[in-house]
């Protein structure tokens, strides 16, 4: 199905609420003032006979309303905020720095309200990002056969144990642990919307992640255990290509990736994964829409935990199932990569008509 608004009542609560879930997806225009909002905008909240609804910016463009100017809605949601957008350019501008709050504050941001608006937007805080940039930095060195110690430098890790713990963390597993021989290789991928790992073995992806995702480590950690221990960084050609993929994805060029998957899960698992994969670019489902098709119309909950164990992003589109009120629910990537990826998939013209087969 295609994203189709609620109820002008239900919108209207959300805007009372700053509801995040509908952020990008719904507009407010207010008559009495002719400027239309986000429904998180954190303006003084019209009156409901003031207000109506649109699904896009430029229907509210068409209609006569113009953009305001606190929650600029012309903007990304969190380039908007202007403690994240002064963060971000002096991150991009220092990756290698060690950055503290102290650094926080001489830029003129509050500490506290940085580490809200950061882990409201992408799940984490300012200084655990620049954390990941460095030892991305890093990733970089060791995957390119470097040696650890120059993987060190490149990330600013004054020490040794400091790297290695900051590596161990993410991958399980000491930079020095590694031989170069490993039947799975992981290495960095640089997205519009965030780093990835990506981890394949010479036929297949097994695994696709923002960096910045929680369950990560976990994930990876699953893998190792499939592996017996036999994970290790570089790539192999399945890297390669989803790479490549990635890159006409995200310029709007093609929506359909054929790099060959490796599904790790139970076999109702894997069903449901199977069905996501018949999902269209630019539509969207249910969780009791995916119940169904698969024969399973009573295992909502199953299908949503299904959904959520999803090891391969973007190319297995979790990010295509929303709530029965089409609302964005959960997305281990972040909300705000979910409405990003929706967005892009609407103005995709080639439609993926892939019937579930890898």
């Amino acid at each position: 199905m295609l994203f189709k608004l609620p109820n002008d009542d239900d919108l209207y609560n959300a805007l009372l609420n700053r509801d995040p879930a509908y952020e990008g997806r719904a507009y407010a225009g207010v008559v009495s003032t002719g400027i239309f909002c986000r429904l998180t905008c954190p303006a003084r909240k019209p009156k409901r006979e003031n207000c109506r609804f649109f699904e896009t910016v430029a229907a509210c463009v068409e209609a006569g309303f113009r953009a305001c100017k606190r929650c600029r809605p012309l903007e990304p949601a969190a380039r908007a905020d202007p403690t994240i957008s002064k963060l971000i350019d002096a991150l991009d501008a220092d990756t290698a720095r060690r950055w503290t709050e102290t650094d926080i504050v001489n830029l003129g941001c509050d500490p506290s309200t940085a580490r809200r608006a950061f882990k409201r937007q992408f799940g984490v805080t300012f200084l655990e990002m620049a954390r990941l940039y460095r030892l991305r930095d890093g990733f970089g060195t060791l995957s390119a056969g470097g040696r650890v110690i120059d993987a060190q430098l490149e990330a600013g890790f004054s020490s040794p144990s400091g790297f290695r713990a900051a590596f161990a963390k993410l991958l399980g597993q000491a930079p020095a642990d590694f031989t170069g021989k490993e039947t799975l290789k992981a290495d960095w991928i640089e997205t519009p919307i965030g780093a990835m790992i990506a981890v394949a073995d010479r036929r297949s992806l097994h695994l696709l992640e923002f960096v910045d995702r929680k369950a990560l480590p976990a994930e990876l950690n699953k893998l190792r255990q499939a592996a017996r221990g036999d994970l290790g960084i570089g790539r192999y050609e399945p890297t390669e290509r989803i790479e490549a993929e990635l890159a006409d994805y995200f310029d709007g060029k093609n929506a359909r990736f054929e790099t060959p998957l490796t599904l790790h899960g139970s076999p109702f698992t894997r069903h449901v994964w199977h069905e996501l994969l018949r999902i269209p670019p630019g539509q969207t489902r249910s969780y009791s829409e995916i119940a169904a098709a698969i024969g399973r119309p009573t295992a909502t909950r199953a299908v949503a935990r299904a959904n959520g164990a999803n090891q391969i992003a973007l190319v297995v589109p979790c990010h295509r199932v929303i709530g029965a009120d089409g609302s964005l629910t959960g997305y281990g990537g972040g909300l705000w990569r979910k409405q990003k990826l929706i967005e892009l998939e609407k103005h995709l013209a080639v439609h993926d008509t892939s019937d579930g087969d890898i």
